[in-house]
């Protein structure tokens, strides 16, 4: 190979000497994917080695039957990268399949797994291990990894309790979401994948997780899934969504953060979610542009409309603290085609625009840095992704918009600052100061 990409990540870590070096790395990796060689597969829930247990995207560049052996023997949850050539800290990374990626993970000669790029090691490569209450079922047979997968090295304990979204269809779908695929494709391949999930079974696996958790490794849970415009099982979304919340809570008192992942409620609702219990609120945005936000998110746009969702997402701070209120959007997808920016700069004066319209009220958004899943319009349309230099630009801007309303790294997200961040999905942690966290974290 011709050393290419080497070249512009090199050349981004020079241009950006204040984002982290490791969140170079992490975050091309997350934006175009990782080819595994066969030897750094994992044996599924047979093996040592933390599987990927699909938590409620694909968060990959192909679709099952495209993936190989990966989607026999499902690659690791997520990798660590440290040392190489680039003295590497502590970086964890979610893991996103693209056998076509110029970045593989091997095993060398000694059977030491490396990250590889353009033929040269860059960096060693450890797989988490599989936890304890993996290897314990509930009692209808169900595994833990289905009904409570933990990411973020184990901080975070994902419950997709209901694993499609009602928006639905071309002129309801976020064009960039492949959640009611990933769905489908699990179905199609005979994999275990419940789609409403009993709050009964959630309460089984978190005490499975908390008797074998004995270091206590797991600090918080997510209650998410697809966006409710009707009910499900009689329940409207925040009461839904809420019941678990509440279950949860009366059975496992502050043992757990609780964050839900929903739609922007009206108020009413929001305080029901304070009500059960639930500590921290995700109402997420998604993109700032007006255009974009109509033209990517439809539904949302039908059902709610951007400007009553950004009042929602301010209104809900009187009930959780500002603090509290942690909307994430999709990095990446200000810049796809057909209706995205043509320049980085572009994309990257909107998307600052909105930190500042959040951050100036105290809310503190995160992000996921988008894959372009085949399966979606933007996937199918951009299947290289945004350019790997709106990403580090984007960190630069977000940790200056953080400084300059004198904001603190979000509660729920474990420590912040390069060699100490486990969020896996973006490199935002990663890129903070260590010190940006307050002292009760």
């Amino acid at each position: 190979m011709d050393g290419s990409r080497t070249a512009l990540v090199e050349d981004l870590m020079e241009r950006f000497p204040h984002v982290p070096r490791e969140a170079v790395f992490k975050e091309d990796l997350l934006r175009g994917g990782v080819a595994f060689d066969a030897s750094a597969l994992s044996d599924n829930e047979k093996g040592e080695v933390k599987p990927k247990s699909y938590f409620i995207f694909s968060f990959d560049h192909g679709t099952l039957p495209e993936l190989g052996e990966a989607a026999l023997r499902r690659p690791p949850e997520e990798i660590i990268l440290t040392g190489g050539p680039y003295d590497l800290r502590r970086t964890v990374v979610s893991v996103r399949v693209n056998p076509a990626s110029p970045y593989r993970v091997a095993s060398d000669e000694e059977g030491l797994l490396g990250l590889y790029l353009d033929g040269r090691r860059i960096a060693d490569v450890g797989v988490p291990p599989m936890p304890e209450y993996y290897k314990h079922t509930l009692s209808n047979g169900k595994s833990v990894m289905e009904v409570a997968p933990t990411i973020q090295w184990g901080y975070l304990i994902y419950l997709t309790v209901f694993r499609v979204c009602q928006y639905f269809g071309a002129k309801e779908e976020c064009q960039y979401c492949d959640i009611n695929h990933n769905w489908r494709q699990h179905k199609a391949a005979g994999r275990p994948y419940t789609g409403v999930k009993d709050v009964d079974e959630v309460l089984e696996a978190l005490e499975i997780i908390d008797r074998y958790d004995t270091a206590k490794t797991s600090t918080a849970y997510t209650l998410t899934g697809g966006a409710i415009t009707k009910t499900v099982a009689g329940r409207d979304e925040a009461d839904f969504y809420g019941h678990y919340a509440k279950a949860i809570e009366e059975r496992f008192p502050d043992r757990w953060i609780g964050k839900v992942v929903a739609q922007a409620l009206p108020l009413d609702d929001v305080k029901r979610f304070h009500d059960y219990g639930v500590k921290i609120y995700h109402p997420n945005y998604e993109v700032w542009d007006e255009y974009l936000f109509k033209m990517y998110c439809p539904g949302k746009e039908r059902y709610v409309g951007r400007d009553e969702w950004h009042k929602r997402i301010l209104d809900s701070a009187g009930v959780f603290g500002a603090r509290n209120v942690i909307p994430n959007f999709v990095a990446g997808v200000e810049m796809a085609e057909p209706f995205g920016f043509k320049t980085v700069d572009e994309a990257i004066a909107s998307t600052t625009e909105g930190l500042r319209f959040f951050m100036s009220h105290g809310i503190t958004p995160r992000f996921t840095t988008w894959c372009p899943e085949p399966t979606t319009p933007l996937g199918k349309a951009n299947p290289q992704g945004a350019p790997l230099e709106y990403h580090i630009r984007l960190l630069q801007a977000y940790r200056a918009t953080m400084d300059e309303f004198g904001l603190a790294s979000p509660p729920g997200y474990g420590p912040p600052g390069p060699g100490r961040a486990v969020f896996s999905v973006s490199s935002f942690m990663d890129s903070l100061s260590a010190d940006a966290a307050v002292a009760a974290e």
